[in-house]
């Protein structure tokens, strides 16, 4: 740990979290993601979904996967933190590179043994989604393309939470809550739009400064806007093609398309600044809830 004594270390992680990983931001994602890819593969065998002991070992598990991933990050950005972000605790001293590895370190033992007492299915899944992370730095170190070029970047990262999400319903599956099938691809897919949504939101602007690493400056505003748009309606497309043999009230959690719809029109007429991200991230909390509701609600 260099000259930080062992005992001030879990205060430092403390204080890293609450800065870099905001519970109220991460935790709630976590939490509502997990419920809602859980709830809605469980609602479609018909059965009513009620979250249970293993719901519960899922939604601490994507959390702490979340703060692996972020702890990792911390350390692959630390040369464009330098220069851009010269603030962030790694760059600062507030925290070193051998806490946050021990606290990723911890964060896999927990995760480990939470998910031995699920099965040994759910381990390997969750560990697979790990594991991609930290192939991430090397590729990152080796390829000046991947660090560089934003698209290329998303689409060699994308894959950890695509990982997440088959953990979440693979696990399910290997209980035997669900039986595994076409419409688990269609769920996933479901929640990588809306996830992808607030991604290339918050990257998209009208205008770029030196450095910045938006998709808007490969694309262009326009085109970065549509790809943004275009994922939230592949989202309401998933819940059609799931939920539309349920009724009309099966496809209530398309309504919170009407937030990025908003969010489009904002960025096209503004013509100055970003995406708006209040419509962004309440689309992608929005939409996680209403599913969970969904799934807990009709029959």
């Amino acid at each position: 740990m260099g000259t930080v004594p062992v005992s001030r270390v879990p205060a430092r992680l403390a204080r890293f979290v609450l800065r870099m990983f905001r519970p109220q931001v991460y935790v709630t994602y976590g939490l509502l993601w997990t419920l809602a890819l859980e709830s809605s593969a469980v609602s479609l065998t018909g059965t009513p979904w009620r979250p249970s002991g293993a719901t519960w070992v899922r939604v601490a598990s994507v959390v702490l996967a979340l703060l692996f991933l972020r702890m990792l990050d911390e350390q692959k950005d630390l040369g464009y933190d330098r220069v851009h972000h010269p603030d962030r605790p790694l760059v600062t001293g507030a925290i070193t590179t051998a806490e946050l590895r021990a606290g990723m370190a911890a964060s896999t033992a927990v995760v480990t043994g939470l998910n031995a007492a699920l099965s040994p299915a759910a381990v390997l899944l969750v560990l697979a989604a790990l594991g991609y992370g930290l192939l991430l730095a090397p590729v990152e170190d080796l390829s000046a393309a991947v660090r560089e070029r934003p698209l290329l970047g998303l689409a060699v990262a994308y894959p950890v939470q695509v990982l997440l999400g088959c953990y979440v319903y693979g696990s399910t599956a290997a209980a035997g809550t669900v039986t595994a099938d076409w419409r688990g691809a269609v769920l996933l897919a479901l929640c990588a739009c809306v996830f992808l949504h607030f991604e290339f939101a918050r990257k998209t602007a009208w205008e770029t400064r030196p450095g910045e690493r938006l998709y808007s400056a490969v694309l262009g505003p326009r085109r970065s806007a549509a790809v943004t748009a275009a994922l939230a309606a592949g989202a309401v497309v998933c819940q059609i093609v799931l939920f539309l043999p349920d009724g009309p009230a099966g496809l209530l959690p398309c309504l919170t398309a009407a937030l990025p719809a908003w969010g489009l029109r904002r960025f096209l007429t503004a013509r100055s600044g970003g995406w708006p991200m209040p419509a962004a991230a309440g689309f992608v909390a929005g939409t996680h809830l209403a599913l969970t509701v969904r799934a807990a609600v009709l029959p």
